[in-house]
């Protein structure tokens, strides 16, 4: 009882300890918030348990998931998972990572070891914002241009949009016979919501200098001119996005009009058009990156984690989607939409994944 005391009401700035055991008899019952943030010993069960929010807390390290430790020639599995948006993604049950940055700190510690010689690049992403992605290729480009190592991608359930176009940057893609390839497109999510609003006499008073300025606002039906400023500027982002594409491939010139209007397909689809070079599994993608680097097939293979991060083999995924991340499960679309990215490179079959970028 004392223990539950303590618990309740605190103990100032003392520290308390007890040695010894302690028996309880009954139910136990504390009312108020309780914190822990360290480690906590129970005799052989031990965890540690960290409530902040620095993502970064601990530095990221070269964790062995298969080949002999003691082999010098290493080849890194470059993980990029969920949705892509230059953000901290936050919530319960998530790291809170921001995904651009976590990419760019991978890449950094990939260029800076140079006992790897090779890179696979493990996709399962729908895609993201328009600049995320194409931070993220850059980043990408960066290393291939520093260290020229062969990288080859493998898309695993789903890589379009932005994730494919990743992909597109890498010297080979591997994609399984059941992934879902494609989805090369732009989309804004807008919505008008003047008569929901106005059945709550909600009422926008905005305060504005510039006639545009609150283009694409919820708050009332867009204007002709104002939808053609914005269809213009996603009919530029998805010719940059094919014209990438038909760099890299030119033989898909040809079949422009199958792949090019977000359509998405099979990885054995997708290898029949062009947009990937085989199809197989993670497995034959670092086979693949080994052999181009001159690897023995025992080498090491390392994937990035943080300590607190529970992703330890190449197929696992960090948590980086909160579990929720609201009490209220409850969203009505548009309302969100300042904390969303814009125009995104995304195959956007399911609503929620307008909101999934949420702080």
């Amino acid at each position: 009882m004392l223990l539950a005391v303590l618990l309740c009401g605190g103990c100032g700035s003392k520290v308390f300890r007890h040695n010894g055991a302690v028996n309880m008899a009954g139910g136990f019952n504390m009312t108020g918030d309780m914190t822990v943030d360290g480690k906590m010993d129970m005799g052989e069960l031990k965890t540690t348990v960290s409530l902040s929010p620095n993502s970064r807390a601990t530095p990221l390290t070269p964790i062995v998931v298969s080949g002999q430790p003691k082999r010098t020639g290493k080849l890194a599995v470059l993980d990029v998972d969920d949705f892509l948006v230059d953000r901290n993604v936050g919530g319960i049950g998530s790291m809170g990572e921001n995904p651009v940055a976590l990419f760019h700190e991978k890449i950094d510690a990939i260029r800076n070891d140079k006992n790897i010689k090779a890179v696979v690049l493990r996709i399962n992403s729908p895609g993201g914002g328009v600049t995320a992605s194409d931070m993220m290729c850059h980043e990408l480009a960066r290393l291939k241009q520093d260290r020229e190592l062969p990288i080859i991608a493998n898309i695993m359930t789903v890589g379009t949009g932005g994730a494919y176009y990743l992909a597109n940057h890498c010297d080979a893609i591997i994609a399984h016979p059941t992934s879902i390839v494609g989805g090369i497109g732009v989309i804004l999510n807008i919505y008008n919501l003047q008569d929901t609003m106005g059945q709550f006499n909600v009422l926008a008073s905005p305060i504005k200098s510039g006639e545009k300025i609150d283009a694409g606002t919820p708050e009332r039906p867009i204007e002709a001119d104002e939808l053609a400023m914005l269809q213009r500027i996603a009919d530029g982002f998805h010719q940059r996005l094919i014209d990438q594409v038909k760099s890299k491939r030119p033989q898909v010139a040809a079949s422009e009009d199958q792949w090019s209007d977000g359509s998405v397909m099979t990885g054995s689809e997708a290898q029949t058009l062009g947009l990937v070079d085989g199809v197989g599994y993670i497995d034959t993608a670092v086979e693949m990156a080994k052999q181009r680097a001159g690897l023995k097939p025992d080498d090491r293979v390392v994937m990035y984690r943080r300590e607190n991060d529970p992703a330890y083999t190449p197929l696992d995924v960090s948590p980086n989607q909160p579990v929720f991340s609201s009490l209220i499960p409850l969203r009505v679309p548009g309302l969100d939409r300042s904390t969303m990215p814009t125009f995104l490179y995304l195959w956007q079959s399911d609503p929620a994944m307008a909101s999934l970028a949420r702080p």
